[in-house]
């Protein structure tokens, strides 16, 4: 047998500090660029169409790191991937801010490339170690971690609002949020560990040996469960990148209101994730969904049709909150196979992260034609989409993702007579006799 990786009960809360880490930081790399995007668009002299067309320039290099991510995941580890993509981002979006600076869309055409490539990457990374740090933790507590990443968004999204009042230049803001993020993620992979944790005996490495890429790719169960996430994701994503341009374009709200209205939204996404984990635990992955899902097309309907912009904030809130639980939930499901884990997870980022990326430049043509609002219309034919396929987010029995994940937890010693146990329903871990 080979040897196993033990971590005692600090390290893997401090494995799991890391983590959170790491998400906090995704959140402001995608809040610096997102909650100034006015800017962009009055620096570079852009209306609604050509803007979604310079955003295609994020999308192409996300597009071509995130096909590769998970064989580069499962090729350097989820570790040196982080180190790589934030590289990548960081230095993007620094370009981005210093194109701005000096009117050049090419120049931000190469930051955006640089910033999707590095963002695509890493985010499939961060998605990986957070599922491999939860089964180490022996609870579940993904959508805490997503809920750090709503945190990050939020204090990035205020800090934006706060610098377009200031009249800092988009130069700057661009340039220490940089610095803020490689700074902060560079400290948080000290606590990190590898993403085959809990999994390094001779079976289970004979059984992710056999399972590949493509093999998660043909599964139809993983491929449902990515289709749920896009629609999610797009319900997200939607909302990051035209909310603030909605407001000032179709509102005629003023640049400090569209800031302020994407605000209001992350910190929906925020409350949802933080309470949701109770929720999922208490009522199952189904029956809360479904009423998320819900609420997003609600909220998503309102905020197209408001007449006037505090209706319209109202229903940013309750958009935020509908589309808060999807993407780590579907994360968290992915997951449910640990010995599949990381390879699943990485397939379901990729095609979640579709929605992120082709969505953009897709709503600025549609919103070149009939309007930004009109044209997240389309958002709600996914979220229905979405909300039937909530039913392949539930396990296929409790008993079998009992036994799966009680064989991966970090505490279970193979020498003692005790077997970990997680109560699906509650997260709980409790200790049982295997006799």
């Amino acid at each position: 047998m080979a040897r196993v990786e033990k971590l005692d009960q600090q390290e893997i809360k401090t494995w799991y500090r890391a983590v959170l880490a790491i998400f906090f930081a995704s959140g402001l790399l995608t809040s610096s660029l997102l909650a100034r995007l006015p800017d962009v668009s009055t620096g570079l002299n852009l209306s609604a169409g050509p803007m979604g067309m310079l955003l295609l320039g994020m999308t192409v290099g996300s597009f071509s790191s995130v096909t590769f991510s998970g064989y580069l995941v499962s090729k350097i580890g989820s570790r040196k991937t982080l180190i790589l993509g934030y590289s990548l981002a960081c230095a993007g979006i620094a370009l981005v801010g210093i194109a701005v600076s000096i009117s050049s869309i090419p120049l931000a055409v190469l930051g955006l490339v640089l910033d999707g490539v590095g963002m695509a990457s890493s985010n499939v990374a961060a998605n990986v170690q957070g599922v491999s740090a939860e089964r180490a933790l022996g609870r579940f507590v993904t959508p805490i971690m997503h809920g750090f990443f709503s945190i990050g968004t939020v204090i990035g999204a205020g800090l934006g609002t706060l610098d377009t009042r200031l009249g800092v230049s988009f130069m700057w803001h661009m340039i220490y949020f940089a610095v803020i993020i490689f700074a902060t993620v560079l400290w948080a992979l000290r606590g990190c560990h590898s993403e085959n944790y809990g999994q390094d005996d001779t079976q289970a490495l004979s059984q992710v040996g056999s399972y590949r890429v493509r093999d998660a790719w043909r599964d139809k169960h993983t491929i449902f469960i990515g289709i749920f996430v896009l629609g999610m994701a797009l319900a997200e994503g939607s909302a990051n990148d035209w909310v603030a341009l909605a407001l000032t374009h179709d509102y005629g709200a003023d640049k400090t209101v569209g800031s302020l209205g994407y605000t209001f939204f992350v910190i929906a996404m925020m409350t949802g994730r933080f309470m949701g984990t109770g929720l999922l635990n208490k009522f199952g992955r189904v029956k809360v969904l479904r009423v998320t899902c819900s609420m997003a097309i609600i909220g998503l309907a309102v905020f197209i049709f408001a007449p006037n912009v505090p209706l319209g904030f109202i229903g940013l809130f309750i958009w935020g909150l509908g589309a808060s639980l999807g993407f780590p939930t579907g994360m968290s499901a992915a997951s449910d196979d640990p010995m599949k884990a990381a390879i699943r997870v990485s397939v379901v980022s990729t095609i979640g992260y579709a929605a992120f990326l082709g969505g953009p430049p897709a709503l600025g043509l549609l919103g070149e034609h009939w309007g930004i609002r009109n044209a997240l219309l389309a958002v709600l034919v996914f979220i229905v989409i979405s909300l039937f396929l909530t039913r392949h987010l539930q396990p296929s029995s409790q008993r079998e993702i009992l036994s799966e994940r009680t064989t991966n937890v970090s505490t279970y010693d193979p020498q003692t007579s005790m077997n970990p146990v997680i109560t699906p329903e509650t997260g709980a871990l409790s200790q049982v006799d295997k006799k």
